[in-house]
């Protein structure tokens, strides 16, 4: 029998190829966070990006209720709210596109939204009621403020826990600061805004005081 030369080389060549395990999965893209405008299109739930025109159609891809969710915020389904997701982004990065939503961060029908000038420099953002307080924590330290009384900068030290627990404390000027964060659905007593971490504020020997935060935009 003849054997084609071209057969032969073919031969040859796989004879020095090592066989490697074949995988249909593709590697999974990076998670995107996103900031915008969220409105209601029908039956559909679209996001309008921060400071962009174009519109992304929001899927729902985590189960994360926020079709339930959002409703409940609107009331009139023309009322705009302000979201700040992540998920996987399927567009141009000009263009329409596909949104599956897979981590709600904040969602909210009032207070700060894609006018919020410090949000890129914010580490988390921390508020609860009855008492009214709030802490910011940014890379220059953490500033506490309540009704009556004088906006209190701080040091702090942070620390995490495998389970995404994080916590930040600080002892300077003789005030001891302690906030806990824990991952889980929080929803303001009173404008209704639901984030995806529950806090709890420890000042000195006080009683703990409970609320609801958000990573900024410093921080994924």
């Amino acid at each position: 029998m003849r054997i084609a030369p071209a057969a032969l080389g073919l031969a040859s060549l796989l004879a020095g190829c090592q066989w490697l395990p074949w995988t249909s999965e593709a590697p999974q893209p990076k998670p995107v966070r996103v900031q915008g405008e969220l409105v209601r299109a029908g039956e559909m739930l679209m996001l309008s990006p921060c400071g962009e025109e174009r519109h992304l159609l929001l899927l729902d891809a985590a189960q994360l209720g926020l079709e339930e969710a959002a409703a409940r915020l609107q009331g009139d389904p023309a009322r705009p709210l302000f979201a700040d997701l992540g998920g996987q982004l399927d567009a141009d990065p000009s263009g329409d596109g596909l949104f599956a939503v897979e981590r709600l961060y904040r969602l909210q029908a009032e207070g700060p939204g894609c006018g919020e000038a410090d949000f890129k420099r914010l580490v988390v953002r921390a508020s609860g009621n009855e008492p009214a307080w709030s802490l910011r924590v940014s890379a220059r330290g953490m500033v506490l403020e309540r009704p009556g009384s004088a906006p209190l900068a701080l040091p702090y030290l942070e620390e995490g826990l495998p389970d995404g627990s994080l916590s930040f404390s600080s002892e300077a000027d003789g005030q001891r600061v302690e906030l806990w964060l824990t991952p889980g659905r929080c929803e303001d007593s009173m404008s209704g805004t639901l984030s995806h971490l529950q806090a709890r504020l420890r000042l000195g020997n006080e009683a703990p005081l409970e609320g609801c935060a958000a990573l900024g935009g410093a921080r994924d």
